[in-house]
């Protein structure tokens, strides 16, 4: 049941290079036109904006979890807020879902292998402190949504497909 008193946490979890953060972006204007004030963070920006160090799990997962309580913060003044980050933890989802009330966790499923070979991403040719890599990730077992992102569809296509998926399950 939805808290109308506070914001709601659309949690997009993936991959480095799935297409989280475009999607956000691209859900933004219509998340706001339905559900009211809605800002999107990105998991690289934040960890820029306060300048977060860390790439091994166990700074993963304190990062993660700092940041699920940051974003309690702004949801009690009843704001959304879309964020975008890889945080492939349990722990951090278990969290999210025990003390967020309006929690909505997206899971954009790809391929390592396909990311490995189409993407342009420097961090796959790390071996070091690379979630898919040498961190084992934590995969969603019951997200709220599930989009396979095999990139057949465009990301605008994609985010029209999550939008439709969220109007479905979060009546407002």
């Amino acid at each position: 049941m939805l808290n109308k008193k506070k914001g709601i946490l659309f949690w997009i979890t993936g991959l480095s290079g799935s297409g989280k953060t475009s999607i956000a972006r691209l859900l933004h204007k219509e998340i706001s036109n339905v559900y009211g004030p809605t800002i999107v963070i990105s998991g690289d920006e934040i960890r820029s904006d306060f300048k977060l160090k860390g790439y091994d799990k166990i700074s993963r997962e304190k990062i993660g979890l700092m940041y699920s309580r940051f974003f309690r913060r702004i949801l009690i003044q009843k704001i959304n807020i879309i964020f975008a980050g890889i945080v492939l933890i349990e722990k951090v989802r278990n969290y999210n879902r025990n003390s967020i009330d309006n929690y909505f966790e997206i899971y954009i499923k790809t391929n390592i292998s396909l990311l490995k070979k189409i993407k342009i991403k420097k961090i796959y040719k790390k071996n070091k402190n690379v979630v898919g890599i040498d961190i084992i990730p934590e995969y969603p077992r019951n997200p709220d949504l599930i989009i396979n992102n095999n990139f057949s569809n465009s990301k605008k296509n994609i985010a029209k497909i999550v939008l439709k998926k969220i109007l479905k399950k979060i009546q407002y």
